[in-house]
């Protein structure tokens, strides 16, 4: 199994899961003509795709992925809340192939299985996911604003995992955001800083961790260098060895494998 980033960040996200011939996009909050560019970066095109999960409404992670699905006549899954509230992307969609999956159940889309867990933030019915080809696993958290023990228990055991690192709390507090966008980011509604992604990530078995990417940066309130930092402290390891999955160019592709 592998995993690639088509961008992370406020301004569009897009992930990509490959087993054998299976390709999932988790969120598609870019263009047409931009998800076709960055798609390209990573020798894909749209009819390599098997499905769409969609984490939640908003724009940076839903945005552009009705059209997309649409144009290609690519499957969705989401959950019930997700589509009530992206009903302004819908209308004459003629092609777009639905499937709605509850926010607790495992679901197979051909030689994937995907968890969907549910998550605080402020969204409908937000989900994340861990991804399993039988053998590996990939656990992807963003858009998060606190940790529940459901999150640690489903993230414990993953071989790779993609963790929000949203913004530095000391950064956040002296920046340019307002002081209602502040507390948004920084409730528990919001997104992770990068101690409590930190603190997640001690909670979690790190003995079969092949990959750790920092993911979901902002751009006003973090550096690439304090995310890596933060995490790489947790596992005893330098920090170039964590991974950053940006906004411009995402994050090329990362595999997972047994022995």
């Amino acid at each position: 199994m592998r995993f690639a980033s088509l961008g992370s960040g406020s301004a569009g996200n897009a992930l990509i899961v490959e087993s054998v011939q299976t390709r999932l996009m988790l969120d598609c909050g870019f263009s047409i003509k931009e998800t076709l560019l960055r798609l390209a970066r990573l020798n894909l095109n749209p009819h390599d795709l098997t499905g769409i999960v969609i984490t939640h409404e908003h724009d940076d992670h839903a945005g552009g992925a009705f059209k997309f699905a649409a144009k290609y006549e690519i499957p969705i899954w989401l959950t019930y809340g997700t589509l009530k509230m992206v009903s302004r992307y819908l209308p004459n969609l003629h092609n777009l192939q639905v499937n709605v999956i509850d926010s607790h159940a495992a679901f197979a889309i051909d030689g994937i299985e995907v968890q969907p867990y549910p998550v605080p933030h402020d969204a409908r019915e937000p989900i994340q996911c861990v991804f399993s080809d039988g053998q590996c696993s990939l656990g992807v958290l963003t858009d998060v604003g606190r940790i529940t023990p459901h999150i640690e228990a489903t993230l414990k055991d993953c071989h790779a995992l993609v963790l929000e690192c949203n913004h530095d709390a000391n950064m956040l507090q002296n920046g340019p955001y307002s002081w209602a966008l502040k507390k948004r980011v920084g409730g528990d509604w919001g997104h992770l800083e990068n101690s409590s992604s930190a603190h997640l990530l001690s909670k979690l078995n790190h003995h079969q961790l092949q990959h750790v990417v920092a993911a979901h940066l902002s751009a006003k309130n973090n550096t690439p260098e304090l995310a890596q930092t933060a995490l790489a402290k947790v596992l005893g390891c330098a920090p170039d060895w964590i991974s950053v999955a940006n906004q411009s160019h995402g994050l090329d592709w990362r595999s997972i494998q047994l022995g």
